[in-house]
């Protein structure tokens, strides 16, 4: 919303000062004192010869005020701008009403096309909180690569294959149940798992019959692979339960067991690259001279490695997908892994070896239960959702209200997870905080959540609708430009946000629009006021309620009308 002011800018200054307009535009920034107005340009960024703080003087005393800029004076080596805030007001108000849930939104990846592989959990094996980062922040920059204009391709890559698979074969076999697997196949495989593991610390034959097993999986054996295809599609069904829970969908189901002809493509290429080393029955990579090691791409028994895999896996979506950008969202612990893979693909000198991108994330820490043991995921949503709901049935007119209780409680708790999750960069390792988790006050999920609700009640109970056409001269207080400024940054955090894809960006504006909301509500009334004023009031809080709920939607949070 800021482009036209910032245009203005940069145009008349270029043609004063001689500079580029388009480095002017991109380096106009908020001062950092607010007195000092609304824009501020730093004179060095123009690389012209002479004083900075000189020019700064002549080049302020030649900028002509107009219609939208009000002010351009110099301090040191920068020129402060101040803009017409009712004009500012105007364009906002008028871009929300008309654009509404697409405002904020832009074009600038029309016509590309992204991947985001991310939560590819490991099958048979029950969704943990370690897999809830991963997913939250995938879908989060599935989201935000949309709201930019792409076209873009959610892609679960499942842990599908590997010898893990022979042990838990092994293990079914010595332990399993089809009456306890027909019932909930995920908690019994991961029971079957741990026995057969506990077993295997003992008895190295175990690992011995795990790899043969796995090896008749490579070749193709109708038998195994049938018992293997049941444990991956009851593994499947019950991970979409989770996800269409947490609001997530994927528009690709993928894994390591369907790249079998790319990782043969993938070794080929490698070959005849002459990139391959025998070293002692296996096959690696050397990437020492590039402080990256070896890489294994092939075990002395002829099984494969993950490494191998991925390379055909990226082959093979280049191919079927075309994609501008393929983003991996895997934790930092596999920094190293996913380095090797770039350099691996840099060095085979695939066109599309510059399109690769790894987003890492930090680990979650101290995430148990009360009483101490881990947990995993479903359980953090069921007693999140249980406390949220009975905190609601405390406030027995508005629970009276809800038409879906139980959906709501689902929604904040939700929200509660995500916040505290998204509230610091994502590199950072973090501690679970249940009380934080369970608090409605301060900087959390349910805080937000309630702004929007709050916003959604008061248009409920005005007792005038929302006009576009509103008188708007009647907005003079403070509170009214505290939250345009706000709404007005919205477009701006969208495309930024593109550059870090840091969650926490969103969260920390959604926060300080909600703050200005809040701060409103004490000198900025709606009822009980002349109808102009109403109307005019009402069209403030309705393009912040917008703009809350783009944001939300952008977090992968439903935002709530009641609660």
């Amino acid at each position: 919303m800021f482009d036209r002011f910032k245009t203005a800018i940069a145009e008349q200054l270029s043609e004063i000062s001689g500079g580029d307009a388009k480095v002017i535009f991109e380096g106009l920034q908020p001062p950092k004192e607010e007195t000092h107005g609304d824009f501020s340009f730093a004179i060095p960024r123009l690389r012209i010869k002479g004083n900075p703080k000189q020019m700064a003087i002549d080049f302020a005393e030649k900028f002509k005020t107009n219609e939208l800029i009000t002010k351009a004076a110099s301090s040191g080596p920068f020129i402060n701008f101040s803009i017409d805030k009712n004009v500012l007001r105007d364009d906002v108000l008028k871009a929300v009403y008309e654009q509404k849930e697409k405002y904020g939104t832009n074009t600038t990846g029309k016509g590309q096309h992204a991947i985001v592989e991310f939560s590819s959990p490991n099958i048979a094996k029950p969704f943990h909180a370690g897999h809830l980062r991963s997913t939250i922040i995938g879908h989060f920059i599935c989201q935000l690569y949309k709201a930019n204009g792409w076209d873009v391709t959610s892609m679960n890559y499942l842990g599908d294959w590997g010898k893990q698979y022979g042990l838990l074969a092994v293990g079914f076999k010595k332990y399993g149940s089809e009456e306890k697997l027909e019932q909930d196949p995920i908690k019994h495989l991961y029971e079957v798992y741990v026995s057969i593991n506990a077993e295997a610390e003992n008895d190295p034959n175990i690992q011995d019959q795990a790899r043969a097993y796995f090896k008749r999986m490579e070749e193709g054996d109708e038998e195994v692979l049938g018992l293997w295809q049941r444990f991956r599609d009851m593994s499947i069904a019950k991970y979409k339960d989770i996800y269409a829970r947490l609001g997530i969908h994927f528009d690709v189901y993928s894994g390591e067991s369907q790249v079998t002809n790319g990782m043969n493509r993938a070794m080929k290429l490698l070959e005849d690259a002459g990139m391959v080393k025998e070293d002692d029955g296996a096959q690696l990579i050397d990437l020492e001279k590039y402080k990256l090691g070896k890489a294994l791409v092939k075990k002395k028994d002829g099984t494969t490695l993950y490494l191998t895999r991925d390379i055909g896996a990226a082959i093979e979506r280049y191919e079927t997908y075309k994609f501008d950008k393929i983003i991996y969202v895997v934790s930092s612990q596999q920094d190293h892994h996913l380095k090797q893979l770039f350099k691996t693909i840099d060095l085979l000198k695939l066109p599309y070896a510059d399109k690769f991108q790894h987003i890492n994330y930090g680990l979650i820490l101290g995430m148990s239960t009360r009483k101490g043991t881990v947990v995993f995921l479903e359980d953090i949503l069921d007693n999140t959702r249980d406390h949220m709901h009975e905190v609601m049935k405390q406030n027995e007119d508005k629970y009276a209200q809800l038409e879906e209780p139980e959906y709501v409680a689902d929604v904040v708790s939700k929200s509660a997870i995500y916040v505290q999750d998204f509230a610091a960069r994502r590199i950072k390792d973090y501690k679970f905080n249940w009380d934080r988790v369970l608090s409605f006050e301060g900087d959390t999920g349910p805080y937000l959540q309630y702004a929007h609700a709050r916003l959604c009640s008061m248009e409920r109970r005005a007792n005038v609708k929302i006009n576009p056409n509103a008188d708007l001269s009647v907005l003079t207080e403070p509170a009214v430009y505290s939250i345009i400024t706000m709404v007005a940054q919205w477009p701006d955090v969208v495309k930024s946000t593109m550059e870090t894809l840091e969650p926490s960006t969103v969260v920390t504006y959604t926060t300080r629009l909600s703050r200005e909301i809040a701060r409103a509500w004490e000198t900025l009334w709606v009822v009980n006021q002349p109808e102009n004023i109403a109307e005019a009031r009402l069209l403030v809080y309705y393009s912040a309620r917008i703009t809350l709920g783009n944001a939300l939607r952008i977090l992968g949070l439903d935002p709530l009308e009641r609660m």
